[in-house]
């Protein structure tokens, strides 16, 4: 299919997970993008496994939530074991309950995620452009010039923004010449989808030994699972190898005599730590793959992609409908390489102890590292922290140019996550929570606290005339059964709150007192607001 236009606002390139979110999110906030991969079409492999809470709370803003969760399993625990032996089990099943509404680890394919998103695609009359490649892409401060081939067909198509979601071997990074730091693990690692004949029950597997290590992932469908481990070195540079060639080796490891009755998938790969020394060059941004890879530890790659995608996505939309200045774009980098860089460092390290075969590490590994695990797990606070980090609902922006924090409270702050909150609507008589009222594109203000009917009807006023289509806004007045909502953001007696979320459901703002002025001045000069928007 060949594209008719010679302009676009946005080109995206890559229909991977990052890509394909990157064009969902622009098409909430009525921004029509052009996305190209030259690709033949979706991933028929698994590929990445883990959907982690904060992307099903991306989803369910989408409205696709409850088509992820009929097709996906939720992780109930992991068991570790050394030489065959068991000598860990930690329960994951509702770890994150009070946190999120999705308080799991998801097990979902790649292929039903990029599926996913291709749908929403399609009900919003987006194609994607398959078996198109970029040759070449010049730029200068206005526009970016790009030379396609779709076929034996080549064009020229200009664009006002370009997004890399062209994968950790971007064509586009190399051609703006942006460094791509890190290293290279040692080990060669195979990965494989496969019908195991035991019922494999609902825990993920880790096999630890002195020969290397093997992880079993459960997958939605009854007796199928992920396989991953390294490969021992005297299959090094061997040509055609198969997953029968690695089950004496895996048998091994596990000491489990585990059957393989059928075999979907099998590749054998090197893994990489690498990170974009820029994740913008002018007009052009980096997301997913092509601005950082890591170690699969903690299954947050693909996740960490469409985190990139949610974060930049409302920032171009509001440039592209000129609601917002230019400025706002700078706060993506400025947000997204401090988690890059974060998670490169976390997984590094656990990878290379999981890989290490060094003396005292093998000792930490068979005797501390057990009795530490089921103390720490043992505790409320070290499993809730876990949970944060793995879910990635943890991450904060409190440093960012557009966090604005004014109130003098110590557990949530401007830049943080907004916590997820029952309500009981005292109107509708009925529950619902504060990431629902966020479910709409835009920024939404909720104010807590008894406010007079002067004053919210002054607040509204204020919203309508000045940011009619970009604000949606709710209010909570004190109430027994809303109590934990007040006491979360420490609100006592007849105080109030102020809180402007932003579009991807990071506080923005954050006040002791419901100040129009003050939230005025924060979304006209921190967060950029065209006059008359």
């Amino acid at each position: 299919m060949q594209i008719t236009q010679q302009h676009t606002q946005v080109l995206i390139v890559g229909a991977g997970p990052s890509g394909l979110m990157m064009a969902a999110q622009l098409l909430r906030y009525g921004v029509q993008p052009v996305i190209i991969d030259s690709k033949q079409g979706p991933t028929d492999k698994s590929k990445a496994l883990a959907v982690q809470a904060r992307s099903m709370e991306i989803f369910r803003q989408m409205g696709v939530i409850e088509r992820v969760i009929a097709a996906s399993k939720a992780v109930a625990g992991a068991v570790i074991n050394q030489e065959g032996l068991e000598v860990a089990s930690l329960a994951l099943d509702g770890i994150g309950d009070g946190q999120t509404a999705f308080p799991y680890i998801y097990m979902y394919q790649q292929s039903k995620t990029e599926r996913l998103l291709l749908d929403y695609l399609t009900l919003n009359c987006c194609p994607v452009y398959w078996n198109t490649t970029l040759l070449s892409a010049e730029q200068d401060a206005s526009k970016a010039t790009l030379l396609l081939q779709t076929g034996t067909d080549t064009q020229t198509l200009t664009c006002d923004w370009l997004i890399a979601a062209d994968g950790a071997r971007s064509p586009i990074r190399k051609q703006l010449q942006l460094t791509f730091n890190g290293d290279t693990y040692q080990h060669q690692f195979y990965v494989a989808d496969v019908k195991i004949e035991d019922i494999l029950g609902d825990k993920v597997s880790l096999y630890l030994s002195k020969k290397g290590f093997a992880a079993f992932f459960l997958m939605p469908e009854e007796h199928y699972c992920r396989i991953v481990g390294n490969l021992p070195n005297e299959f090094d540079n061997r040509e055609g190898l198969q997953m029968d060639d690695v089950i004496p080796y895996l048998d091994t490891i596990t000491k489990a005599g585990i059957k393989i009755a059928h075999t979907n998938w099998f590749a054998t790969y090197k893994l990489h730590h690498r990170m974009a020394g820029k994740f913008r060059e002018q007009r052009c941004f980096l997301i997913g793959d092509a601005a950082h890879i890591h170690s699969p530890v903690g299954g947050q790659g693909m996740n960490t992609g469409l985190q990139d995608a949610y974060n930049l996505a409302w920032k171009l939309a509001g440039v592209v409908n000129n609601q917002l200045k230019e400025s706002i774009l700078d706060s993506y980098a400025a947000e997204r390489m401090p988690v890059a860089r974060e998670l490169l460092n976390t997984t590094d390290r656990i990878f290379k102890m999981i890989l290490s075969r060094n003396w005292f590490v093998g000792l930490f590994k068979k005797w501390l590292l057990p009795v530490l695990l089921k103390r720490a797990w043992g505790k409320p606070a070290s499993r809730q922290t876990f949970f944060k980090r793995v879910s990635q609902t943890g991450i904060s922006y409190r440093d960012s140019q557009i966090s604005l924090n004014l109130s003098h409270a110590n557990q949530i702050k401007a830049g943080d996550r907004l916590p997820y909150l029952k309500v009981f609507d005292e109107k509708k008589q009925q529950e619902t929570d504060l990431h629902e009222w966020c479910s709409k594109p835009g920024f939404t203000i909720i104010a807590l606290g008894k406010l007079q009917e002067i004053d919210l009807f002054t607040l509204a006023k204020w919203i309508t005339q000045k940011y009619p289509a970009n604000l949606n806004f709710f209010y909570l007045p004190p109430s027994a059964k809303n109590q934990l909502v007040f006491d979360i953001f420490e609100i006592k007696g007849n105080q109030k709150k102020a809180i402007i979320v932003r579009p991807d459901m990071h506080i923005g703002f954050l006040n002791d007192v419901v100040d129009i002025d003050m939230m005025d001045n924060y979304l006209q000069n921190v967060v950029g607001f065209v006059s008359g928007q």
